[in-house]
Formats: C-alpha cells, sequence, structure tokens
C-alpha cells in the first residue's frame, strides 16, 4: 500500500475533536473485530474510495472554517507510515491533527507522536474479557503501552469506553475507572453502547444499556476520580 486509503469522510464535527471544528478522515483497516463494531465496511484492508490527492486539495479549501482533522477508522495506524506522512501535509495547511485509536500499534504512535495533536484512545473493556470482545489476545497489552507513549508527550488526550452490556458491567466500569486513575488518566469519557448489529442469541435491553447512566453513586464516584468525565448517552 502505496498511499493512504481513505474509506470516509465526515466534513464538518463538532464532537470528535474537544473544542475544535474538524472533518474526519476514516482510514480502512482494523486488527480487531469488535462485536459492536459500528463501522464494519472498514474493518477489511481495501482500496479506499477517496482519492487521497482531492482530500488534501479539498481540505486546503476548508482552512480558517475548520480548526482540525481528525484520522479515525477502521484503525488508522493500521496503514502505518503513510498514514504519518498525510498526517504532516495536513498539518502544513494549518490544521490540528486529532487520531481515534484503539491502541494497538504503539511503535507506531510513537512515530506519529510529533505530528498528532491530541488523541482519543478506546478501552474496551476489562483486560480478562478483551480478547472475547476484539478477537485479540494482545490488544489489551498493546492499548496499555500505546497509552504510556502518549502519556510520555505531555499532550491532551482522552480515555473512553464504550459500555457494551455483553462485555462490561458496572464493576467492569468500575475497576476500569480506577485503572486509568492510577495511571495519571485525567480526561475519561464512558459511551452509551448502541445495538448497531445485534442477533438473536445477543441481544440487549434498553435498561442493560442504560444501566450504567441511571447509577448516580456509579456516576458520582467515577466523576470524582478524573478531571473531567463525559457521560454520552
Amino acid at each position: 500500500m502505496h498511499e493512504i486509503q481513505i474509506g470516509g469522510l465526515v466534513s464538518f464535527t463538532t464532537i470528535d475533536y474537544p473544542g475544535k471544528l474538524a472533518a474526519v478522515l476514516f482510514l480502512t483497516g482494523c486488527p480487531l473485530r469488535c462485536a459492536y463494531c459500528s463501522n464494519t465496511n472498514l474493518i477489511n484492508v481495501r482500496d479506499g474510495e477517496y482519492d487521497p490527492a482531492k482530500v488534501l486539495e479539498w481540505l486546503g479549501t476548508r482552512v480558517g472554517k475548520l480548526e482540525a482533522v481528525v484520522f479515525s477508522g477502521g484503525e488508522a495506524l493500521m496503514q502505518g507510515d503513510v498514514v504519518i506522512e498525510y498526517m504532516r501535509r495536513v498539518r502544513q495547511l494549518g490544521f490540528a491533527i486529532g487520531l481515534h485509536t484503539n491502541g494497538f500499534y504503539p511503535d507506531t504512535l510513537a512515530r506519529a507522536a510529533d505530528t498528532v495533536d491530541w488523541i482519543g484512545m478506546d478501552y474496551k473493556t476489562t483486560r480478562n474479557k478483551y480478547a472475547d470482545l476484539v478477537g485479540q489476545n494482545i490488544a489489551h497489552d498493546h492499548m496499555i503501552r500505546s497509552l504510556a507513549v502518549w502519556q510520555s508527550t505531555g499532550k491532551d488526550y482522552e480515555v473512553r469506553i464504550t459500555c457494551d452490556p455483553r462485555f462490561v458491567t458496572k464493576m467492569d466500569l468500575m475497576e476500569i475507572a480506577n485503572d486509568l486513575h492510577s495511571r495519571g488518566v485525567k480526561n475519561f469519557a464512558v459511551q452509551k453502547y448502541i445495538p448497531y448489529y445485534e442477533d438473536e442469541a445477543n441481544t440487549t435491553t434498553p435498561d442493560q444499556r442504560a444501566q450504567f447512566f441511571n447509577d448516580d453513586n456509579l456516576r458520582n464516584t467515577i466523576n470524582k476520580l478524573f478531571d473531567s468525565v463525559t457521560w454520552r448517552e
């Protein structure tokens, strides 16, 4: 793969890079197979639907209108150094660079650190449940390494979890929150699970999906652990 493969594009968003007006580029390819994935069309490495040169040209017309460009996926870092080089070209236009990542590629993240300004990192579930959720035994350890890599930069970031009740209990959420607190994380986001692709054997109820948000004691306890907690329902 000699150039970046872009499988999707959002031209304007206020929620994907905190405090900035942004566009989002969705790159193809992901090493994980998350049970709740909402971008299944991007999982497999394939040719993108957008010409990278034309996207860069279009971004040039957004200078002064947008503040940031977020690279998402899939897993953006799966495409390696071609992504970092494209990020540099986008940054030269004057945009801040954001990255949404599952943390599977800590070495690539280290190489990208000088170019990326902010990341949102997924913490999927507790370590013992990671393989059941994502299909990879090493994904949790890689994510923790990526977190340490990014923390060493001193740059801003958010760690977030999607609370799929099939893989995360309230006790699990509390365990993860305590783990992140012990690692010095300041910004945490708790996201409600949306059942995009459930089958009859693996359904969830609205009450199961809402339980993390309706428990005031849980919310208050987690809120006290971080400088900022965002509850995304």
